[in-house]
């Protein structure tokens, strides 16, 4: 593969302006909560979960909620002691209405009994045991995906698995929550990569890190000098490194497309926040209950790394970070690139929200979108080899075969080429809209 000065990485992408000084230096807080807090049924790919309580019901912290919906879903569980006030639709970041259970917060943290293992009770399990427990706690793609890990980690073939892969990239600007994690928590990490490994007798664990995080490859490698199956790989900084298929052939040099799961090429990827819930899951028997959530941008008052119980408003972590210091101009939840524009911070934290950035100016809509020059920026910025210009001119004529042979659903929705662009063009906008109408398409046909 390539050589950048022996640092691994993939063609394209962007380096867009970090951010990340306004909170990386604080350290993990908890927050507890004192509101009601809500909990959607729906925070991961697949079906949605089943209500197991109802209306009236005192619940413990620690205790289902809701159960998975089928085999690809995951259980919800309360996050606080409490009363269940009410079941029904209320509305989330993405702006969607949603199925919810409500919970009066009787702020006593009440906890059910967790079942707690000892090293020797932890290696004395079944790789189905473990299996068991990741399901039961609910684990999901933290990382913001969402998608169930016991599903994951139950490939056709896990014999042919090669690589456990931990995302420590957190390629996008601003957000610090992982980096947090993986300072204060490295042996979370690392433990819970090793439980992962007893599943794949073939694997081998990487910690994928970026080279500006010298910090953190040093810790964890000091805590893995003799474990000959854990190594780190030291990553250039550069936005998508994260991302999926850029962390797969910047750690192994193998490639993957929209066709294939990254199990086919003997990989699979998880988040650091997820690893360590699987290490939480294992070995204390603690389901998925809070999570590490950044606040910063120019306009927070005191940009931070909370530990958050999950369910929590997005608007009483800004409180908690001291709120704003003039009015928002743009609220996004996630990071800047990926994340989305949110219009109201009235709304419940879920497993996969990250972050909430609060910005005094609205970059993006301040300039006036122009006609495109072909000047192939966006081409050179795309990690995916794809000619965002041409697929958001086939999105915006509504040439769904056209935009397919070339190749438009192969777009990872990173969004370096609107970040490029000189034109002001959306373009990740328009190739991710067709995206969802293609494949909206292809779901309807197959009913």
């Amino acid at each position: 593969g390539y050589n950048f000065m022996a640092l691994h990485s993939f063609k394209g992408g962007v380096h867009p302006q970090e951010g990340k000084e306004l909170s990386k230096d604080k350290p993990i807080k908890e927050l507890q909560p004192s509101g009601e807090l809500v909990y959607p049924l729906s925070q991961h790919i697949g079906a949605p979960a089943k209500a197991v309580v109802a209306v009236g019901d005192a619940v413990k912290r620690g205790q289902m909620l809701a159960e998975a919906g089928g085999f690809v879903s995951a259980s919800i569980y309360s996050s606080v002691s409490g009363t269940v006030k009410e079941i029904l639709p209320r509305r989330v970041a993405t702006g969607d209405m949603v199925m919810s259970i409500v919970i009066e917060n009787d702020n006593e943290y009440s906890e059910v009994d967790f079942e707690e293992l000892s090293l020797d009770q932890v290696n004395g399990l079944t790789g189905e045991q473990i299996l068991g427990k990741i399901k039961n706690a609910g684990i999901v793609g933290m990382g913001g995906a969402g998608f169930p890990t016991h599903v994951k980690l139950s490939p056709k073939n896990p014999e042919k698995i090669e690589y456990i892969i931990a995302n420590c990239a957190e390629c996008e600007p601003y957000l610090t929550s992982d980096y947090r994690a993986i300072l204060e928590n490295t042996d979370k990490l690392v433990e819970g990569i090793k439980l992962i490994l007893k599943l794949f007798p073939n694997a081998k664990g990487v910690f994928g890190v970026e080279n500006n995080k010298l910090d953190c490859i040093e810790k964890i490698r000091s805590l893995i000098t003799d474990d000959n199956r854990l190594s780190v790989c030291e990553l250039l900084t550069k936005y998508p490194q994260g991302g999926e298929r850029q962390l797969i052939h910047a750690v192994t040099g193998r490639d993957i497309n929209s066709k294939m799961l990254p199990a086919d090429t003997g990989c699979i990827v998880d988040n650091v926040a997820t690893i360590s819930a699987v290490y939480d899951a294992v070995y204390l028997g603690r389901p998925v209950m809070d999570r590490i959530f950044t606040v910063s941008g120019d306009d927070v008052v005191e940009p931070r790394n909370f530990s958050i119980h999950i369910g929590t408003s997005f608007k009483e972590i800004l409180n908690a970070a001291e709120g704003l210091k003039k009015p928002a101009a743009k609220m996004i939840s996630g990071g800047p690139m990926m994340g989305f524009a949110m219009f109201d911070i009235d709304v419940p934290t879920t497993k996969t929200t990250s972050a909430l950035l609060v910005f005094t100016e609205d970059e993006a809509s301040k300039y006036e979108t122009t006609a495109c020059i072909n000047c192939g920026r966006c081409v050179e910025a795309c990690p995916e080899n794809l000619i965002p210009s041409r697929l958001s001119k086939y999105s915006e004529n509504g040439v769904k075969d056209i935009f397919e042979e070339w190749y438009g659903l192969e777009c990872i929705e990173c969004g370096s080429c609107s970040f490029v662009c000189p034109a002001r063009r959306p373009l990740a906008q328009d190739i991710k809209t067709m995206k969802k109408q293609i494949l909206t398409d292809k779901r309807n046909q197959k009913k």
